[in-house]
């Protein structure tokens, strides 16, 4: 499998993807990432390449934009003037590689603390090096240009923080408010806090030992990230899945996302002052998660895939403690918007409060549900469907307006999709295999591996080695529970991915929060932040 890659010198940059843009309709950036090229195989051009993923205003191709960074300088021009996503992209890249984005507004570190050294995602850092932040981070040096581009003197504005650590955060988020009175004036996002270096953890491993750390990523709908990424490898190794393996990825990660989805909007009632609503979506959520600690022996994080397919397959009886769930799941949502569908108290705090308008969304790389709050259809599983999705009858849900209350609705309305999509994915369930008999990809029946020396061989090297992925660089993704969740892979032909980057939806709805919140009122801002579900392991990684 091949992804689009247009190779530009690093003079042409910008006006390649001013082009793209404004003549090819590249509307949204998806991520930035750079790439070390020490120490990879046959590699005799610059040391780094930066990737720039466009996606389409059709949300249905993709195209890579990669060029070479000049070594000497290591410099490259900004293009947050041309989107507003590459502002915490370009960032990221700095942070981790330490590319210099010239022209870019506040070019500093985001996942790691301001007293960090080095750049931990180059192949020559020393990773056992330990840098302790013993100063505190006040973030003027972000704030101020924000009150003097708004009019505002410091000493006419309330500094006030809420989070990192704080039950209105929704996880370890830090947002500086200046505040004239109960009105936020700007904002301020610091994020890191729970930065635990997956990528770094990627290039030391195998590609099936990756697939626990893909659960912590959006730990409440881990089997997402864990289908994301086998998804990802399966189309470098161009192997099909048995259609066995495919359906039962679909069911588990409907299920995921049902159970996502109540998270949030569980939460969001909390916030809204409605906690009779939190027990009514969470219970069904818990008989979920019974269901996945059978079936995979985990209730969290499950690591539920392998490259191939699935390490398990149903267990007897697990059709109808799914239905369960399906049926409690229906009457909690029932339950739940008899309490607010018409309840002035919380459509006043809902409707026309923390709106998202389109070009803002499509320009800040907002993905999923928080995208089609606003009235634009863009879902992964219709526009570049994967799975058989194109032959399940589901609606992709939007909303008109852009708002908390769209944004809350579009949830509840997704959750009856997914347990539509459950119910015809669970008849149509073809029998089978779950995983593929490729022996180069899984692992031998124990039967072979305890009677015969080649199937122990088999074993060894597959468990030491790891699965021997074809050199090159690729991009895929999936509709996980927050949107686009993407994978960027760099093979080296090993066993061991010699770069793994995450494209987390989380992360770039996060950096356009502060601006969503200006001119709102405080309280706001908290429901605000509630309806666009933030995950931290996700953004943070």
């Amino acid at each position: 499998m091949h992804n689009k890659v247009h190779e530009v010198s690093f003079e042409k940059l910008r006006e390649t993807i001013i082009a793209l843009k404004e003549n090819e309709d590249f509307s949204m950036l998806l991520d930035i990432t750079a790439t070390d090229y020490l120490n990879y195989p046959d590699h005799d051009q610059a040391r780094f390449a930066v990737v720039y993923i466009l996606r389409d205003s059709t949300f249905k191709n993709e195209i890579l934009v990669k060029t070479m960074v000049d070594d000497s300088t290591l410099t490259l021009p900004t293009i947050s003037d041309i989107y507003e996503a590459a502002n915490w992209g370009e960032r990221e890249v700095f942070d981790q590689y330490g590319i210099i984005f010239e022209g870019h507004p506040n070019l500093k570190r985001i996942l790691n603390h301001h007293q960090f050294k080095g750049h931990p995602l180059r192949k020559d850092y020393e990773i056992t090096d330990r840098h302790i932040c013993t100063q505190t981070e006040d973030l003027m040096d972000e704030m101020r240009p924000l009150l003097k581009e708004k009019g505002f003197e410091e000493d006419e504005v309330m500094l006030l923080n809420v989070g990192p650590s704080h039950p209105a955060s929704h996880g370890t988020i830090r947002n500086l408010l200046a505040m004239e009175g109960e009105t936020i004036v700007t904002a301020v996002t610091e994020i890191g806090y729970l930065h635990r270096g997956f990528e770094k953890a990627c290039e030391t491993h195998n590609y099936n030992q990756i697939i626990p750390y893909t659960d912590r990523l959006n730990y409440c709908s881990a089997i997402l990230n864990n289908i994301g990424f086998c998804k990802t490898i399966e189309e470098m190794l161009d192997v099909e899945i048995p259609d066995r393996a495919k359906f039962i990825r679909v069911i588990i990660g409907e299920l995921s996302r049902i159970m996502d989805h109540a998270v949030c909007n569980a939460a969001n009632c909390v916030d809204l002052g409605g906690l009779t609503n939190f027990w009514y979506i969470f219970n069904p959520r818990d008989e979920a998660y019974e269901v996945l600690s059978k079936l995979t022996g985990a209730r969290l994080t499950n690591s539920y895939t392998r490259i191939g397919g699935l390490s398990y397959d149903l267990y007897e009886g697990f059709a109808e403690e799914l239905e369960s769930v399906l049926r409690s799941t229906e009457k909690s949502i029932d339950d739940a918007l008899s309490l607010i569908a018409r309840n002035k108290i919380f459509l006043d705090r809902t409707q026309d409060v923390g709106v998202i308008k389109q070009d803002f969304a499509i320009n800040s790389g907002i993905t999923g549900p928080n995208l089609r709050a606003t009235g634009i259809a863009s879902d992964m599983r219709k526009d570049k469907p994967y799975y058989y999705y194109d032959s399940f009858d589901f609606d992709v849900v939007v909303g008109s307006h852009g708002d908390i209350y769209d944004r809350m609705m579009v949830r509840f309305e997704e959750m009856i999709q997914s347990i539509s999509i459950i119910r015809q994915a669970m008849k149509l369930m073809p029998d089978g295999a779950i995983i593929t008999d490729n022996r180069a990809i899984s692992l031998p029946p124990k039967d072979q591996v305890y009677g015969s020396i080649e199937g122990m061989m088999n074993q060894f090297k597959l468990v030491f080695e790891g699965v021997k992925v074809p050199k090159g660089e690729y991009y895929s993704a999936t509709e996980a529970a927050n949107g686009e969740l993407g994978f960027y892979v760099v093979s080296d032909g090993s066993g061991t991915p010699h770069k793994v980057k995450c494209r987390p939806p989380c992360f770039y709805a996060l950096g356009a929060y502060s601006k969503i919140i200006e001119n709102t009122m405080l309280a706001d801002a908290v429901v605000t932040m509630a309806s666009m579900n933030f995950i931290a392991g996700e953004f943070d990684r």
